[in-house]
């Protein structure tokens, strides 16, 4: 089935009388993009009237194939459709059912009686996939967290970037029909055309092949709008070489549990820009353009045409604003989203946990960053990304989200470098940062920030739980692209892989506690161990192998440059009792049995010498050895470092020419728009003198 055809038709009952004449497009952005598109000589976008009898056409045939679950070719859709309003036989006609209220809670709102027919019906006795509207509903459970909803719109934004995308707004904005409060999230990305955003609007379509592409299974969109508000809409405009096109759908829950609708229904109207007339034409017909637009006009926030597409005013030339409004209430009655206690921040109501701690330590525990993060969504999107490009900004209730590294916040930083592998193979590699936190011994906080593709999944996951204070104050950071997170991306699948990472992890934390602990106070568990022959992971039946940067062989760094791990540029002598020069220790495992030697001891008598001589040269060979071993993973690592800052220097050197680029081609559009100013001058001119 052609993607066009799955979710711009309407139930022929819900058609209005809609008058329907060309829109004039208003002086300003549009007209001049129509200046744009003429000077690229591209020619009017007639309306496809063949192409929407084609269409047609094939979807006939559609109807008619066996295989009425094969993708791509069925009549039915996961993302049902009703037919022409011409077709008696549509599939998306009312119920005689009196429409049900909607529960405004959302846990409550998939449950409520005398709602929707259950009952499957045929179609020219044909079978068809049934999608029934409480899908809507329980598809969005996956969000038991509402800002994890809101992070789902935002990667949508971050994926684009690469379309040229600079910011994403995030803000409150109101229901024209009834004042009530409506989220606003809205990027200036390459937009989506007539076809991306019915893929958009359906369930499992995703054109994100890319890998560093956040989102990639084509639900998210529907899981988070659905489970912050009842109903939502989108407006979409798209250019590209050819035409400029704009598209508005409509996904709401209230319209089809209203009309008692026994499957998902999505109302869409779309509109190419007339380069010859300076109009916007409408697309797939006036038939199905008047059934969708009365649909939305009596179900959006918007009663007429023309505030639909004031809506365009302030998108520019390409983007794609979403508006989500019937927001859910919790169980007191109030907005879930809290808008009000802090006009530059969005809350979630009544999600202010107490910490149990003694009253002088309880302000630092209270205002950490990981304790706020639950409850103000600033906190939480400062630390969503582990990077964010200097030329791209989340704007937040109008003020700029501050990007904020966990691993800034961290004291006696080691970094560790983990290989796990499956069936014989490494899988990957990730390089964790720990420490303890700044406010340590403070704060009863610790856990990793476990990152997949840049995105925050896991924030100060607790893998080890404490009864003594071991492991408190132990937070780490990470980014795990070997493990895949689940649908909602607030969590991982528990993979054996991800099984593995948990244990290392857990190993990890106690490891640095116990070495480490007595820099903030607490008693050291152990001490420094005699050098080793050998290392090796000490995480039982775990398959991983960890190299030079790591517990294991570590390089200590006393402060943290941002961006890059600081590696020194000789190698860090090692003490003869297993210690760095900076005093912290590094784990070892006995080679030299101290029982055999006490033995040999005894055996030899005064002679003892003999046999101890020989240990204390396999003990200095193995220093040498594991010097060297140090010295060459040094050495590369040092090379990795040379090679980031170059291409570091290389992308720097790429954005000034770009800015330079940019700066010229608005001095020339400048003058370009001088020259048309003198040239509109010159005609006024000529014209007064013809009428004289």
């Amino acid at each position: 089935m052609n993607c066009l055809d799955v979710v711009d038709l309407s139930s022929d009952d819900e058609l209005g009388e809609v008058d329907l004449k060309p829109v004039k497009l208003e002086p300003g952005t549009i007209g001049s993009m129509i200046q744009q598109q003429q000077n690229h000589s591209v020619q009017p976008v007639k309306l496809f009237s063949s192409k929407t009898q084609a269409r047609k056409q094939a979807s006939e045939e559609n109807k008619s194939s066996n295989n009425a679950l094969s993708t791509g070719q069925s009549s039915t859709s996961v993302l049902e459709q009703c037919q022409s309003p011409g077709d008696d036989t549509g599939v998306c006609s009312t119920s005689a059912v009196s429409p049900a209220p909607i529960c405004r809670q959302f846990w409550k709102a998939g449950s409520y009686e005398g709602g929707l027919g259950s009952k499957v019906t045929l179609q020219n006795s044909t079978n068809y996939l049934h999608v029934h509207p409480l899908f809507l509903h329980s598809n969005a459970t996956s969000h038991k967290w509402a800002f994890g909803a809101v992070a789902e719109l935002l990667d949508n934004a971050i994926d684009e970037i690469q379309n040229g995308a600079t910011f994403v707004i995030v803000d409150k904005t109101s229901n024209p029909r009834d004042g009530s409060p409506a989220l606003l999230v809205q990027d200036d990305g390459g937009g989506m055309d007539p076809e991306a955003i019915r893929r958009c609007m359906s369930f499992g379509f995703s054109d994100k092949k890319s890998k560093s592409a956040i989102g990639q299974y084509g639900n998210g969109f529907k899981t988070s709008s659905m489970r912050l508000g009842a109903d939502v809409i989108v407006f979409s405009r798209h250019l590209d070489d050819r035409s400029l096109t704009q598209s508005i759908g409509l996904l709401s829950y209230s319209f089809l549990t209203r009309t008692c609708h026994d499957r998902i229904v999505v109302p869409m109207v779309d509109y190419e820009l007339n380069l010859s007339s300076g109009t916007l034409d409408v697309l797939h017909g006036r038939e199905h353009f008047a059934s969708n637009l009365s649909i939305l006009l009596k179900w959006s926030p918007f009663s007429t045409e023309a505030e639909l597409l004031k809506q365009f005013d302030d998108i520019g030339s390409h983007g794609t604003k979403i508006i989500i409004y019937n927001l859910w209430l919790n169980n007191d009655g109030n907005s879930e989203l809290d808008f009000d206690s802090d006009e530059k921040d969005i809350c979630i109501s009544g999600d202010i946990k107490k910490v149990d701690t003694i009253p002088a330590w309880k302000a630092v525990n209270e205002q950490h960053i990981a304790r706020r993060y639950h409850h103000s969504l600033r906190v939480y999107l400062s630390i969503l990304y582990l990077r964010i490009p200097e030329t791209f900004r989340i704007i937040l209730r109008g003020e700029i989200v501050e990007h904020h590294n966990i691993a800034d916040d961290l004291k006696y930083i080691e970094y560790i470098l983990y290989k796990p592998q499956s069936v014989g193979s490494v899988e990957g590699a990730v390089v964790s940062t720990i420490g303890f936190l700044k406010e340590a011994p403070r704060v009863n906080i610790h856990g990793f920030c476990v990152y997949h593709k840049n995105r925050l999944i896991l924030p100060f996951w607790q893998v080890v739980s404490y009864s003594d204070s071991r492991g408190r104050g132990v937070v780490g950071v990470l980014e795990a692209n070997f493990v895949e997170p689940t649908h909602n991306k607030q969590d991982f699948e528990r993979t054996s892989l991800f099984q593995k990472l948990e244990g290392r992890l857990k190993e990890m934390t106690w490891e640095y506690w116990d070495y480490h602990c007595g820099l903030i106070g607490y008693q050291i568990r152990k001490k420094s161990q005699p050098p080793a022959s050998h290392y090796s992971s000490h995480f039982t039946g775990q398959s991983s192998v960890q190299e030079s940067v790591g517990l294991n062989k570590t390089y200590m760094v006393s402060d943290r440059v941002k961006g890059r791990l600081d590696v020194a540029e000789q190698s860090i002598p090692i003490s003869s009792h297993g210690r760095s020069m900076q005093g912290l220790p590094m784990k070892r495992k006995e080679h030299v049995d101290l029982v055999k030697i006490e033995k040999v001891k005894r055996q030899a008598g005064t002679g003892c010498k003999t046999y101890l001589q020989p240990l204390n040269g396999i003990g200095n060979h193995l220093r040498d050895e594991e010097t060297r071993n140090l010295l060459q993973e040094n050495k590369k690592l040092r090379a990795k470092c040379l090679e980031y800052d170059k291409r570091g220097e290389e992308l720097t050197i790429k954005v000034e020419e770009l800015k330079n680029e940019m700066r010229e081609v608005q001095r020339e559009y400048g003058q370009l728009l001088a020259e048309l100013k003198s040239l509109d001058a010159v005609k006024d001119e000529k014209d007064v003198n013809g009428r004289d």
